[in-house]
């Protein structure tokens, strides 16, 4: 009886023996997982790893750290792969990579409640010169995810000016529709409204070019208006248009023109660029 009990004992032993090691060899450590916001040059790294004990964080432009979720600004555009190295208390590390695209930077905020930023903004700047009515200037600036705007106008918010954006989202002149507002250009992008009172809408071209008909697009939340200020008879007004959500505007150029119109469609109240002049250009290739 005293053998097999000693066998038993040995048998049971080397099964949870087996086990164990069996556990050990298919361990390689955790599963490595984090996202990234991307906010001009600055990236925000989130690690959302369990298991973790240490962390190493190679950010793919020759720079690391040992935080958990660093915020890191990258030197400039250009495709980056940061990869992430984790330990675990037992002395186990896994990694894990992605790639992340840094494109043209932008200074203009729209949540600052502030315009000085556009004072950053001095290439892509229209002046009115003769025949611009209440329209004084415009700006425009870009970045990878948005195409920003300001207008200084002779107005004020309680108006309800009717906005028309004449957009060659393409950049291609043969396409869209040609029109005096905008030469040069075909605009296969109309947005219209009044935008400083929430209302603004989408259409696409359809038809010849000389023809007017635009159909009307279901798309939301394309666009944000930001600070608006008035002071001394002057409205000053910034806003951002999204790139993705509006068809061909993820080129490399666009071409605008914008026209003012009374709240009650009786009269034009100005054009920007002046009428005559080609449209504005915003190059993109950057």
């Amino acid at each position: 009886m005293q053998s097999i009990k000693t066998s038993l004992f040995i048998i049971l032993c080397s099964g949870l023996l087996f086990q164990s090691c069996n556990k050990d060899t298919i361990d390689d450590g955790p599963d490595v997982n984090f996202t990234t916001s991307i906010d001009a040059y600055t990236v925000t790294f989130t690690n959302t790893t369990i298991g973790g004990a240490s962390y190493k964080w190679d950010f793919g432009d020759g720079t690391v750290s040992t935080e958990e979720n660093p915020v890191h600004a990258y030197p400039g555009k250009g495709k980056y792969v940061p990869t992430l190295y984790v330990t675990t208390s037992g002395g186990k590390t896994a990694e894990g990579s992605t790639v992340i695209r840094i494109a043209k930077s932008s200074a203009i905020k729209l949540n600052d409640n502030s315009l000085a930023d556009w004072d950053t903004v001095t290439y892509n700047v229209r002046t009115s010169v003769t025949g611009g009515g209440i329209f004084r200037k415009m700006k425009m600036d870009y970045d990878a995810e948005n195409i920003y705007f300001y207008f200084e106008m002779a107005s004020s918010k309680a108006n309800g000016d009717i906005f028309d954006f004449y957009i060659d989202a393409d950049n291609i002149s043969t396409t869209g529709l040609t029109t005096w507002v905008a030469n040069g250009s075909g605009n296969d992008v109309l947005l219209e409204g009044a935008m400083l009172d929430n209302w603004f809408d989408m259409f696409y071209h359809t038809g010849a070019q000389t023809s007017f008909t635009f159909d009307y697009q279901p798309i939301t939340d394309f666009y944000q208006v930001g600070t608006v200020q008035e002071s001394g008879g002057i409205l000053k007004f910034e806003g951002k248009l999204i790139r993705s959500k509006i068809k061909n505007l993820t080129g490399k150029g666009m071409k605008l023109a914008v026209t003012a119109t009374k709240s009650d469609w009786s009269a034009t109240l100005g054009i920007i660029p002046d009428p005559g002049t080609p449209a504005f250009y915003l190059n993109m290739t950057e």
